[in-house]
Formats: C-alpha cells, sequence, structure tokens
C-alpha cells in the first residue's frame, strides 16, 4: 500500500478575511478528533494568511474506498457536536459563516445561519429575481427534519472536497466544520455528484441509519450550497435555488 503522506502541503492567500486560515485550522483538527472517523490531514502550521498541512498522495476512488468512506463518516457525524454552529468564526469558500452556537432547533437555525443571509447576498448580486426571492422566504417557514441533535459535520462536502488517497482512503480536505444536521454532508456529496455515492450512503445507513424521508429532504440541504454558489458565480445557481425551495416540505 503507499503512504498516503508526503511531505507538506502550504495554502496561502493574499489578505484573506480575518481568521481565515485559523477556521480552516480549527475544523480539521476538530473533525481529526473522533477515532474511526475519515482521516484529514494534519495540521503542521498556520498563520493570517496561509496554512501548512501534511499533503496526501491521491488516488483513485474505489468501491472499496467508498464503502469505508460511508462508514467513517456515519462515526463523524455520530460524535456530534456541543451546539449547531461551533467555537470559531466560519467560512464556506470565502465568504464567511455565521458559526455562534445555538441550542437550536435545526430548522429555525439553519433559516437563520445559513439560508436567509446568503438568500439577501444572491439577491444583491442580482443572481435571484424577486419572485426566487419569497419562493426561498417561503420555503424557510416549510423547513422541516428530524429531531436529531447536532452532528459534527464536515460543512462543505461537495465532491472536491472529497481526496481520494494512495492509501486506498477517502481524505476530508478544506472543511466549513461545525455542528450541523449530519444529512447535510450527504445531501452535498449529492449535489455535484461524488463518485460511487450510493456504495458510500448505503455503507454510511448501515453504520448509521438514516432517517425515513431523507432522500426527500435533499433539496432542503442544498439551499444554502446553492446560495453561496449563486453569490459567487450567478448564473443559474439563483434559479435551481428557488427550484429547490418549492419542494421543501411537499415531498
Amino acid at each position: 500500500m503507499t503512504p498516503p503522506l508526503s511531505g507538506r502541503f502550504r495554502k496561502s492567500r493574499a489578505d484573506p478575511p480575518p481568521g481565515f486560515f485559523a477556521a480552516e485550522a480549527a475544523g480539521l483538527r476538530w473533525l481529526a478528533e473522533v477515532p474511526g472517523g475519515p482521516p484529514v490531514p494534519q495540521v503542521l502550521e498556520f498563520g493570517t494568511d496561509h496554512i501548512v498541512i501534511t499533503r496526501i498522495e491521491t488516488g483513485a476512488p474505489t468501491p472499496a474506498a467508498a464503502d469505508d468512506f460511508g462508514r467513517r463518516l456515519a462515526t463523524l457525524h455520530r460524535a456530534g457536536a456541543p451546539a449547531f454552529g461551533a467555537e470559531w468564526s466560519g467560512f464556506i469558500g470565502p465568504l464567511p459563516l455565521d458559526n455562534t452556537p445555538s441550542p437550536g432547533p435545526w430548522p429555525a437555525w439553519y433559516a437563520e445561519r445559513r439560508v436567509l443571509p446568503f438568500l439577501r447576498a444572491a439577491y444583491e448580486r442580482g443572481a435571484l429575481s424577486p419572485d426566487e426571492v419569497r419562493r426561498v422566504e417561503s420555503a424557510c417557514n416549510r423547513l422541516g427534519a428530524t429531531d436529531e441533535p447536532p452532528a459534527r459535520i464536515h460543512g462543505d462536502l461537495w465532491s472536491g472536497n472529497l481526496l481520494w488517497a494512495a492509501d486506498g482512503q477517502a481524505w476530508l480536505i478544506d472543511p466549513a466544520a461545525h455542528g450541523g444536521h449530519r444529512e447535510t454532508d450527504l445531501a452535498m456529496l449529492a449535489l455535484f455528484g461524488a463518485p460511487h455515492l450510493d456504495r458510500i450512503v448505503a455503507a454510511y445507513d448501515e453504520t448509521w441509519p438514516l432517517t425515513p424521508g431523507w432522500r426527500q429532504r435533499i433539496g432542503m440541504h442544498q439551499l444554502h450550497p446553492l446560495l453561496v454558489h449563486a453569490v459567487l458565480f450567478g448564473g443559474g445557481y439563483g434559479a435551481q435555488a428557488a427550484a429547490a425551495a418549492d419542494a421543501v416540505g411537499r415531498g
């Protein structure tokens, strides 16, 4: 088996927002605390404009790695979090996240801290029409989720932040880690099509069974990342967010 680690990897950014790399370091370390969770790079050091982590040798996605990752992701989520949010300021890409810890309930927290701030920003960018804004706002009144305690989630788990490594494992990178709803990470994996997603979900469900109806709630969990993309890239992401909003609570 090829060793997964190979030296150091330095990421830097000119004039990042205050706390940008500290948030990434805190998230990586928090995810790494869970025995049996997915592997994450070790934080070697960080500063205001950079972070240095262990370099992971890349490999190919395999069914066995997907099975293993599904089990490990369930283990990570089940480790839990003290509250929704986190003790550090958050970022998703370059955009700030309000991570102020909250006891919930999750639907109100998700609407207030994740959906509505990005809805306003996307509208100001011109990425949504007034009608699309109303449709997303209406969905916020229909949000529902299983009554579960906060899970320890990656928070930005699109397929590009799942690194298939030469050691036969899938590693987590670039987290927006916080206490959230476990279905959020699975919905993010589905948004842009992670390799072997069906096997990941099946192994997850065997380890920690998902609550019935979770597939109908995928669009609800995708509202936030779609709005993030609307803020960053415009295009059709605002329309996609409105379409996802239309299905919330009606599946």
